[in-house]
C-alpha cells in the first residue's frame, strides 16, 4: 500500500472535513480508498488541523475499541483514539436534531476530567487515579457509517473514531474510593442496554495508561482539563424513533438527552 503524501492527504482531509460539516462523513471511503494505520492515523490528525485553523479547539479525547474482539473485527491489535472537541462537548438536557448526524447512534460510557498532567513515563493505576479530577456518565455520540470493505480499522481511526459528539452529566469530584456500579442506556425510558457490576476504578480507566503513552509518541501529553471517554462496554446503539436518552449509574449519577 503505497503511503499518502502530503498534497494528496491534505486533498483527503479537506473533503473528509466537508463531508463531516454536511453530517455525510467517509465518503471517500466509499470510493474505494484504503489506508495503512499510520496513515490513517495521519489523515485524522489532518483534519484535525483544519478545525483548528477555523477556530475549533480539542476538549479531550476518546478511547475506542477497548476490547480484544472489537480490535479483531476491525483488523487492528490495539485500541483507538480520536478527539473530543469543545463545540460537540453538550451539558445534561441538552435538546439535539437527529438530522444534524449520520446513522445517529449512542453508548453509555463514562468520561473523566483530569486535573493534573500525566507522566507518560509513569502510568501506574494509582498515578492514573490520582491525576482523574471528576468522573462523569456520558451519553457517547456517533456517526455510525463504515463506508469502505471491512476491516474498518483505518477508516474508523481516520473517521475520529466515529465521534459526533457527547452529552456529559454532572457527575462526581475526586473519586476516589473503589466502588462497584451500575450502567444503564435508556431509550423513552426502555432499558436498551445495561451492565451490573463495572468497577471503579479497575473498568473504566484501564485504557487512559494506553492513551497517555500514545500521545507520548507524538511528543504530546495528556494535560490538566482534559477531558476523556473512557471507552464504551458495548457497541453503539442506533436511535431510530426515539426520543428521549437517559444514561444513569447509582454511583456517578444520570445524564440525559432529547432528540427531535
Amino acid at each position: 500500500m503505497r503511503p499518502l503524501d502530503d498534497n494528496r492527504l491534505n486533498v483527503i482531509a479537506q473533503r473528509m472535513l466537508a463531508d463531516y460539516d454536511d453530517a455525510n462523513p467517509g465518503t471517500v471511503f466509499a470510493d474505494g480508498l484504503r489506508l495503512s494505520i499510520p496513515d490513517a492515523w495521519r489523515l485524522q490528525a489532518a483534519v484535525a488541523a483544519l478545525r483548528e485553523q477555523r477556530g475549533e479547539t480539542a476538549a479531550g479525547y476518546k478511547i475506542g475499541c477497548i476490547s480484544k474482539g472489537n480490535q479483531t473485527m476491525m483488523g487492528l491489535n490495539h485500541p483507538v483514539w480520536g478527539r473530543l472537541w469543545s463545540n460537540e462537548l453538550h451539558e445534561d438536557g441538552v435538546n439535539l436534531r437527529k438530522t444534524d448526524f449520520a446513522n445517529l447512534a449512542l453508548e453509555a460510557e463514562f468520561a473523566v476530567t483530569l486535573k493534573r498532567a500525566v507522566d507518560p513515563s509513569n502510568t501506574s493505576p494509582e498515578v492514573i487515579l490520582a491525576a482523574v479530577g471528576a468522573v462523569y456518565p456520558v451519553i457517547e455520540l456517533h456517526n455510525l457509517v463504515l463506508r469502505g470493505d471491512p476491516p474498518h480499522g483505518h477508516e474508523l481511526i481516520a473517521n475520529n473514531g466515529i465521534l459526533a459528539g457527547v452529552v456529559r452529566g454532572k457527575g462526581i469530584t475526586n473519586p476516589i474510593k473503589s466502588i462497584t456500579t451500575d450502567l444503564a442506556l435508556v431509550f423513552d425510558g426502555e432499558i436498551i442496554d445495561s451492565w451490573d457490576s463495572l468497577r471503579w476504578p479497575d473498568d473504566v480507566l484501564g485504557s487512559i495508561a494506553w492513551l497517555a503513552q500514545q500521545h507520548a509518541q507524538f511528543g504530546d501529553q495528556l494535560k490538566s482539563g482534559d477531558v476523556i471517554l473512557t471507552g464504551a462496554f458495548g457497541p453503539p446503539i442506533l436511535i431510530e424513533h426515539y426520543v428521549r436518552v437517559d444514561v444513569r449509574s447509582s454511583a456517578f449519577g444520570d445524564v440525559h438527552a432529547t432528540f427531535g
